[in-house]
């Protein structure tokens, strides 16, 4: 591999957040004071100032324009392959990384201190957790790409487990842990099969290498493998059993960041996999081609993750199951991209916008209605809410409803530019999977909306008793206004994302 010192200088997001992260960690094994509000300074300044490099960066380059990093020059063509990418979607998503991040970390301290676990580690995790994901975002390899998922989900496991004393949480990391290790196998084993099928790691050089390889069982069981890995990891039907237990027992802040970090890096990373490795006008297509179990389970997804989601009256519970049918949708994107569409990209990217805020957002306020022996995890516990927080319950409103595809919101364009998309496909294949689509949206109000008649139209029991702090509070504000923004004026979005 050969190293050019300018390559560092796209690297900055990811170099940002490993090594605030890692500094991060090291003061809490030195920090002798209880308040740990500079640990948090430290850890959302990290997290800014890698969105802020990823803005330069994005702003530096062409469009179109991507640069191969840290690799090595191939001698049977003479061209340059590296193990990262530099691109404007990349940078999209490691900015889009850094403000989850940063949101994530203001939510913490009110939690921790409500709650008590104040582990000043956990903002150091939690930007090492974040490295992956950016790592994600730029992968050029295969190499790269287990890197990163395994770097993202180490931490993620680790949060999960940080309310030490709550057995619910310590059970929820084992699960999730056992399974991410289970899916972890998969990945790697469909990595093993490919690389054996192309003689390369480099997701750019193996599609060609692929198509024309004299080996097509190697390709197919490397590519269901990798399905199934993937579909572990944004937690698609019949591979979701571990995202209700892990997103109720976690600490709610680190439920926010699972629900919409891990989910968007993975899918990151599946653009770079089967965007560029497996894309192309062979390997998507025929009966034994990756969109056709692709297609299915993004249906089966979104339509088990809604009515999954009606039968509960836990609100985690309930947001763990919207998620899966989130991910159904994310992956029509996926087949749309496989399949042809020249805008899934754009699509899937706007719409993972609108999705981590609106996300971010929910559990925002669900952190903020919880205090210390009763966190009002009930849809019932919330009665009365409009009228004793009508500014809380306002915003509540306005993520639930994008989370329900609702216009004028972030989701509502999220979801109307990612089904145009998967309806530019040849012939309208996808056509059914759009109906499937829209269908499951209107299903979701119904239980969208359950939260909301709780809190406008019930009386409440007894006062709320809140937990509140600074940063809190501006995640609270500021994601419905970028939400509202998003639906109201979507044109500077879409520019952004292509």
């Amino acid at each position: 591999m050969t190293f050019e010192p300018a390559h560092l200088g796209y690297l900055v997001p990811y170099l940002i957040l490993a090594i605030v992260g890692l500094l991060l960690v090291l003061a809490e094994a030195f920090y002798r004071g209880k308040d740990r509000t500079a640990l948090v300074g430290l850890a959302v300044a990290g997290a800014l100032a890698s969105v802020i490099a990823s803005v330069i960066l994005y702003r530096q380059l062409a469009d179109g324009v991507s640069l191969q990093l840290l690799g090595s020059i191939d001698p049977k063509d003479g061209k340059y392959y590296g193990m990262l990418i530099a691109d404007k979607q990349a940078y999209v998503l490691s900015g889009l990384f850094g403000v989850i991040t940063a949101l994530a970390a203001l939510m913490s301290p009110a939690h921790q201190r409500e709650h008590g676990w104040q582990l000043g580690e956990y903002y150091g995790v939690l930007l090492l957790s974040a490295s992956g994901m950016v790592m994600l975002a730029q992968a050029a390899n295969m190499v790269t790409v287990f890197l990163g998922i395994e770097t993202m989900s180490i931490g993620v496991y680790v949060m999960t487990a940080m309310r030490r004393r709550s057995r619910r949480g310590n059970e929820a990391a084992m699960k999730y842990f056992l399974i991410g290790a289970f899916a972890t196998g998969f990945l790697v084993y469909g990595m093993a099969l490919l690389y054996g099928a192309s003689g390369t790691s480099s997701l750019v050089k193996m599609q060609s290498l692929l198509e024309n390889t004299a080996n097509p069982g190697l390709v197919v069981a490397g590519t269901f493998l990798l399905i199934v890995a993937f579909g572990f990891k944004v937690a698609a039907v019949p591979f979701h059993m571990w995202a209700p237990d892990a997103y109720e027992g976690a600490p709610t802040p680190v439920t926010a960041f699972m629900a919409a970090a891990v989910k968007a890096a993975a899918i990151a990373a599946m653009l770079r996999v089967f965007g560029v490795a497996l894309g192309g006008e062979v390997l998507p297509f025929g009966t034994l081609g990756w969109a056709s179990p692709l297609v299915v389970i993004a249906a089966i997804t979104i339509t088990i993750g809604n009515i999954s989601a009606v039968r509960q009256d836990n609100i985690k519970r309930m947001l763990a199951y919207s998620s899966i049918s989130h991910a159904g949708v994310l992956l029509v994107g996926i087949c749309a991209l496989g399949l042809g569409s020249t805008t899934a990209n754009s699509g899937i990217t706007y719409y993972l916008i609108a999705y981590t805020l609106t996300t971010m957002g929910v559990f925002a306020i669900v952190s903020y209605v919880g205090s210390r022996g009763r966190e009002r995890l009930l849809i019932d516990d919330w009665a009365g809410f409009g009228s004793q927080h009508p500014a809380a319950a306002l915003a509540m409103t306005i993520c639930l409803l994008s989370l329900g595809g609702m216009p004028p919101t972030g989701g509502f364009f999220g979801k109307f530019y990612l089904f145009k998309s998967a309806m530019e496909v040849n012939d309208s294949q996808l056509a059914w999977l759009v109906v499937i689509g829209i269908v499951n949206s209107a299903i979701s109000i119904y239980y969208y909306l359950r939260i909301v008649t709780a809190m406008y139209f019930r009386e409440a029991n007894q006062p709320f008793t809140t937990t509140r702090s600074g940063g809190l509070l501006f995640v609270i504000a500021a994601c419905p206004i970028i939400i509202m923004e998003m639906g109201i004026m979507p044109g500077w979005w879409l520019r952004l994302v292509g």
